[in-house]
């Protein structure tokens, strides 16, 4: 069964990556039925509490009991089958940061981040040195171009 579904989502994540605005279409969708399953279901819980139980009258229709939920599990089904649940609740930066096992910023100690900065600031310069000498190979590649048509 497991495999099934596996199989089913990687195709179904497969067909929507090549159509963009449909993918983005779903993944919408399915947070908006996720947020207003949530919603629902905890006024559902709520009125069920001080209205039923206190005896209290509210006017206006409600909606069925079932709709909260289902709204929830549908929106999470759209949300997994899309490969969005994840990331649309967490973000892909701490996903990231949880596979390379990095720390949060805040988690890091005032040494642990003048060591990434200072890391950062050599491969800055390092990547300004390699552009100075493309720079100068592209240059001197002119200049014997300009030689031999001479």
């Amino acid at each position: 069964m497991k495999k099934i579904i596996t199989r089913c989502r990687e195709k179904t994540t497969a067909y929507l990556s090549h159509r963009p605005k449909f993918y983005a279409l779903m993944v919408g969708i399915g947070i908006v039925l996720f947020w207003r399953g949530v919603w629902h279901s905890t006024d559902f819980v709520h009125t069920y509490f001080n209205v039923y139980q206190n005896n209290l009258t509210v006017s206006g229709s409600f909606s069925p009991w079932w709709d909260g939920p289902l709204s929830l599990v549908v929106g999470i089904i759209i949300l997994y089958f899309t490969g969005a649940f994840i990331s649309s609740f967490i973000g892909n930066e701490l996903i990231l940061l949880g596979l390379r096992g990095e720390k949060k910023l805040s988690q890091k100690t005032e040494g642990e981040v003048r060591t990434e900065i200072d890391s950062i600031l050599d491969i800055k310069n390092n990547l300004s040195d390699i552009n100075e000498k493309i720079r100068e190979l592209e240059e001197k590649l002119k200049n014997k171009e300009v030689n031999k048509k001479s």
